[in-house]
């Protein structure tokens, strides 16, 4: 929201227009005579009468430009911006996202199953804005890349520096689920969630996915799991890490939906099948509504002032004036 300190400076303006009227009356008008310095038999100042005019305009708008920012200055603009402090604990949420080398596919609307997740996770953020996020990166392996967080900028910045391939090419879904839920079995938040978004099969890793459910399930942690993308033969575009180099082509793809859905099953969880955006917003929808804590806040206001750049404006405004008046012109008062 916009404010100024002094309105009441905003009357100054019409001077411009009463300087105009006093201009036409000739009542107030600037008194110009020629005067000879020295005769040196030089060429003299001859004046242009088309250009002479027109920068002899540019000049005088300038010179009231320069004016209204002044005037605008001391006018004492503010903007301000309402943060909310919250001064109780939201939802703990952590996303397990697979970055194995099939979330290059691209039969998401066009983007990759991994942009795709990005984008829906980017939604869910911003819908919970008092909930802490956490960030879990799985192929092969899995780590902890954030831990969970109210710093959204933060949490949606490592989201989208995770790269393909980074942690090997399997899915080893049981341990990226049980490295969220030991980060948030000790949680105090009075919600927990895990949000795991895969497109393949556990082919990965010592720790069995139905357990790792089971356990979320004993610690009061609600678990959707996100099988995304389509089946049959798939382009597939993504960069090595290791070699740098473009991999690219087709790939035939396809996962067992009923080894998702025991996996889900196992921790009293629900399983959603993702193959384009619509399905991506409506779980979503359903995750920001059921995990959604009211929470008690306080709104906190900071003021942004923009007299200093105005007035910078304003004396690049006069100083333009100034130059083309004298440089130009060859004016002297």
């Amino acid at each position: 929201m916009c404010d100024f300190g002094h309105p009441s400076a905003f009357f100054l303006l019409a001077c411009v227009p009463l300087l105009f009227i006093l201009r036409k009356l000739k009542l107030f008008s600037r008194i110009a005579f020629p005067i000879i310095l020295s005769d040196w038999q030089g060429k003299p100042f001859i004046w242009k009468k088309n250009s002479g005019r027109f920068l002899s305009a540019c000049a005088a708008v300038l010179a009231t430009a320069g004016f209204c920012a002044l005037v605008t200055a001391l006018a004492d603009p503010v903007k301000h911006h309402s943060e909310y402090v919250y001064t109780s604990r939201g939802a703990d949420i952590y996303l397990v996202l697979d970055t194995s080398p099939s979330m290059g596919i691209k039969d998401i609307a066009g983007m990759s199953r991994l942009d795709a997740a990005r984008q829906a996770v980017h939604l869910l953020v911003e819908q919970n804005e008092g909930t802490s996020f956490g960030l879990v990166a799985m192929s092969s392996q899995a780590a902890v890349v954030l831990p969970a967080t109210t710093d959204h900028e933060l949490f949606l910045d490592r989201l989208d520096k995770l790269i393909i391939g980074e942690l090997g090419t399997g899915s080893a879904i049981g341990t990226g689920l049980s490295t969220a839920v030991y980060h948030l079995a000790a949680s105090p938040a009075p919600k927990k969630c895990i949000i795991l978004i895969t497109d393949g099969e556990n082919n990965a890793g010592s720790i069995h996915p139905e357990t790792a459910a089971a356990l979320a399930a004993r610690n009061d942690i609600s678990l959707y799991l996100l099988g995304i993308g389509t089946q049959g033969v798939l382009p597939l575009e993504y960069v090595d890490p290791e070699s740098g180099k473009v991999s690219f082509g087709y790939r035939e793809f396809k996962f067992d939906v009923h080894v998702l859905e025991q996996i889900a099953a196992a921790g009293n969880g629900r399983y959603f099948g993702v193959q384009h955006t619509g399905d991506l917003l409506s779980v979503v929808n359903l995750v920001a509504k059921h995990e959604k804590v009211n929470q008690t806040y306080q709104v906190k206001i900071h003021d942004e002032y923009y007299y200093d750049r105005l007035l910078i404006v304003a004396a690049a405004c006069f100083i333009l004036a100034w130059c083309i008046r004298r440089v130009h012109l060859k004016e002297i008062v």
